[in-house]
């Protein structure tokens, strides 16, 4: 039995698994729907698990249906409203050239979020944590190809440019979604925890629906006929995205939020050994610097308390 105040590792573990799966999942519906239209996938079909998520933690725990506050739900829609811009800003940085190196300065969130949680929620600043978040942003940079011949130089000169800007206000976003999921969380404060997290997700998913769906039936309604008449396939995303969303809704409302986004870096490092491994491509040094230091930094975050 996993004791309570390590739980959010197992959790924060199965969040990143479940979050791979949904990505590759959600790649095949980009071709028809768009990057738009399988971003609302991710949404809009993980409702119906979210409401059974929410009805199988009340009944299993006993517990009542929590009465959302305004700090709670200032705290959800910050989250939700951040996630979408977030991931806009990643589309852009999909529109570049370069677009590899506007992700890897998007993976700056980890170190941004540790100061994010500082900040806004009083969540324990440590050294360990600090490193961590350092180590494991450092490492994802080295493992992103961005000029194999010369990755340390593409990195130090790219701060400037337009891509890396975007990419640094992506990463800046998803630290404020994960801020304001936690703050959400914490606001319903006599609230167990995993119902807490279970009535925040329903709460941000059918936000983020409205308001992107929203958007879309403004600008362009027939995007929204087609997720509809694609439900068959979307069905897997929603239940992966919502699975992972669960998870990492209850991981941050057990641990402070840096050490949940820096353990969860460790969906890239899942991400990258499949690829690897499938395709049989040999790594460079700096690639294997890269994996050396996100695994120290999965370490520090998982024993630093």
């Amino acid at each position: 039995m996993v004791p309570h105040e390590h739980l959010w590792i197992p959790i924060t573990l199965f969040a990143a698994f479940a979050q791979t799966i949904r990505n590759a999942a959600q790649k095949h519906l980009t071709a028809t729907l768009g990057t738009l239209g399988a971003t609302l996938v991710r949404f809009l079909y993980g409702i119906p698990f979210a409401v059974l998520w929410l009805v199988l933690v009340r009944h299993a725990g006993g517990f009542d249906l929590p009465q959302a506050n305004w700090a709670f739900t200032g705290w959800i829609l910050l989250g939700a409203v951040s996630q979408i811009a977030g991931t806009a800003l990643l589309l852009q940085v999909m529109r570049e050239r370069n677009f590899t190196l506007g992700v890897a300065y998007s993976k700056t969130e980890a170190i941004q979020v540790a100061f994010f949680g500082f900040l806004f929620l009083a969540d324990p600043l440590g050294p360990g944590a600090v490193a961590a978040a350092m180590f494991g942003t450092l490492g994802v940079m080295l493992m992103s190809p961005i000029d194999r011949l010369h990755p340390l130089r593409a990195l130090l000169r790219g701060w400037t440019s337009r891509v890396a800007l975007y990419g640094l206000a992506s990463g800046t976003c998803f630290g404020f979604a994960s801020v304001g999921y936690r703050g959400a969380s914490l606001a319903l404060e006599t609230v167990p925890f995993p119902m807490a997290a279970a009535f925040g997700l329903l709460v941000a998913q059918v936000s983020q629906t409205m308001l992107l769906g929203g958007w879309l039936l403004h600008r362009n309604a027939r995007t929204v006929l087609q997720v509809l008449l694609a439900w068959r396939t979307s069905l897997l995303v929603g239940f992966a995205g919502a699975a992972a969303s669960a998870a990492w809704f209850t991981a941050m409302a057990i641990e402070p939020i840096a050490h949940v986004r820096t353990l969860g870096l460790v969906e890239l490092l899942f991400a990258y050994v499949v690829s690897r491994r499938l395709f049989q491509e040999h790594l460079t040094r700096i690639e294997l610097t890269g994996i050396a230091l996100l695994c120290v930094a999965l370490v520090t975050v998982t024993f630093a308390r």
